[in-house]
């Protein structure tokens, strides 16, 4: 089957669901029998988001391949369990930047170079990428803004370029609008869905499918409006309204016939309906564990899409422990010693946040404090590990003064240190340690166990500094033991405190790869842990 792409934009407003639009779609396909890759192009003229503020874009995941990306990648492998790579994200900057390096190579031939044709035909390219790599039946592809944005015009005008390339059979614009209620007027307004596909249209683009974001049921005799005034078949306009939770968002669309209309539209017979059996029965899981499990999240970001990744496995792990797990944000930057049983009073565990920088970092260290002295399940990621490794040396080993290199560059005891390779790097963009390495795990740890008794895994990384390995010896005989290292370079990747019920820092970003049919273990053991105070329960 010749390679088939779906171009997802977005009109009337931002932060719609795009995302969780195309992974919906790419699990639905997928569940068909069909290979599929979901791609995200952003039009910000950022190389990637590794540089931005939380606060501006949210978290930052990165691929196993190491790429920093757009946090939708994190969807996409949520809900496909596929593994996106570097290729399936592409901002404005990446554009540029190789046009303007073949240029200054002389690759254009002393051409003037333009948005149109140089620019769309570098885009046009990239569209292409994955599947000239790899055979997949489907390519879905998320344009990120909202139409009328000025950056993501060269992208639009590329798609229009593409479609007609590709034909009509291989190539389906779907098109994600919103359909605001009015409550004085007690109406669902569809004029700015309409406005947004003129606008569209008079880019070239003809949708083939609207799929409708709204908060209230919306009627038969509203969707036949909106199919009359937008060139589209009533059965091509589809609903998604709030639902409890985004997981839900597959089974919605299969259950409109979402897959169906678009197989349809590209050429091919649809078949029977699968049955999503799996997703269904973790759909029934959650629905099911109605018993709360209240976990404290300790960082510097009040905002939850900072922590997206790590809020999802929790939910995930919740679910295969039959609990609803209730998250509470707890700012670092306003925990004290005076405070901190009262800040951290109620949580059965406790997630001790990644960050950069040195806000917030003194909260974090006595939140660490507090838990390791009180038993209580604490699970530290990258810098949250760091962290923890700081307060045992202060508190334990003795060291008044221990600190990492990156808040305190004179400390004596510097027990977080900058990466060898890491120091003469001076360009902040793409270069820490990022990606997948290898992991060796202690056997008998509680590591070791959780993973079920693997000796080598493989995690994501994203991180500049590292625990100072002539430190080792001493943290060990004290308390605080390696139970994985990377098998190389003999760096420190966990840490734990074997006498506790669960006391583990990771240098490695497990959240990245949880999924929703495969949660990741080291979640599943910290939950289960918080739940029973053990794992063996």
């Amino acid at each position: 089957m010749k390679t088939k792409y779906i171009f997802i934009t977005g009109g009337v407003a931002s932060s719609l669901g795009k995302g969780i639009i195309s992974a919906s779609l790419g699990k639905l396909l997928q569940a068909r029998g069909y290979k599929i890759t979901i791609q995200k192009f952003d039009p910000y003229i950022n190389i990637d988001p590794g540089t931005l503020n939380p606060y501006e874009h949210g978290e930052c995941y990165v691929t196993a391949d190491g790429m920093e990306t757009d946090l939708d990648l994190g969807h996409y492998e949520r809900f496909t369990g596929i593994e996106t790579t570097r290729d399936n994200s592409v901002t404005t900057g990446k554009i540029y930047l190789s046009v303007i390096e073949k240029e200054r190579k002389g690759d254009y031939l002393g051409k003037t170079i333009q948005v149109v044709p140089h620019i769309t035909d570098e885009i046009k390219r990239r569209i292409r990428l994955n599947a000239s790599k790899e055979d997949f039946d489907f390519v879905i592809t998320e344009i990120g803004g909202t139409i009328g944005d000025i950056e993501s015009q060269p992208f639009l005008e590329a798609i229009r370029q593409l479609r007609w390339e590709l034909g009509s059979e291989n190539s389906l614009n779907v098109h994600l609008t919103y359909v605001p209620y009015l409550a004085a007027a007690g109406e669902l307004k569809t004029k700015p869905t309409q406005t947004s596909v003129k606008q569209i249209q008079g880019l070239g683009i003809q949708p083939e499918v609207l799929v409708l974001r709204t908060e209230h049921e919306l009627s038969a005799d509203l969707k036949a409006k909106v199919a009359h005034f937008c060139n589209v078949d009533v059965k091509a306009v589809i609903q998604s309204q709030d639902l409890p939770s985004i997981y839900e968002v597959p089974v919605n669309m299969q259950q409109q016939g979402f897959d169906e209309v678009i197989l349809t539209k590209m050429g091919i017979t649809p078949g029977e309906k699968p049955p999503l059996g799996p997703w269904r029965n973790f759909l029934e899981r959650r629905k099911n564990a109605t018993k709360e499990i209240h976990i404290g999240l300790v960082g510097k970001y009040d905002l939850q899409d900072a922590y997206k990744s790590i809020l999802e496995s929790l939910a995930h792990a919740g679910v295969y422990n039959d609990r609803k797990v209730k998250v509470k944000f707890i700012n670092s930057e306003k925990i004290t010693k005076d405070n901190v049983f009262e800040q951290l009073d109620g949580m059965s565990g406790i997630v001790i946040c990644p960050g950069f920088g040195q806000r917030g970092i003194e909260g974090k260290i006595i939140a660490a404090e507090y838990t390791r002295k009180n038993n209580i399940p604490t699970f530290g990621i990258c810098l949250g590990m760091q962290m923890m490794v700081v307060e045992f040396a202060r508190n334990v080993l003795g060291y008044a003064d221990a600190d990492s290199s990156e808040m305190n560059p004179s400390t004596s005891h510097n027990v977080i240190d900058i990466m060898e390779e890491q120091k003469n790097i001076t360009q902040m963009g793409g270069t820490m340690r990022l990606g997948a390495y290898e992991c060796e795990l202690l056997k008998g740890s509680r590591t070791w166990q959780a993973y079920g008794e693997k000796s080598l895994i493989k995690e994501r990384h994203r991180h500049r500094y590292e625990f100072n390995n002539k430190f080792l010896q001493e943290f060990e005989a004290n308390g605080m033991i390696c139970s994985g290292k990377n098998p190389g370079t003999g760096l420190v990747e966990i840490v734990e405190i074997p006498s506790h019920k669960w006391y583990i820092g990771t240098q490695f970003h497990p959240e990245y790869s949880s999924t929703v049919l495969n949660p990741h273990p080291l979640f599943l053991s910290f939950i289960k842990t918080c739940i029973y105070g053990t794992v063996e329960a």
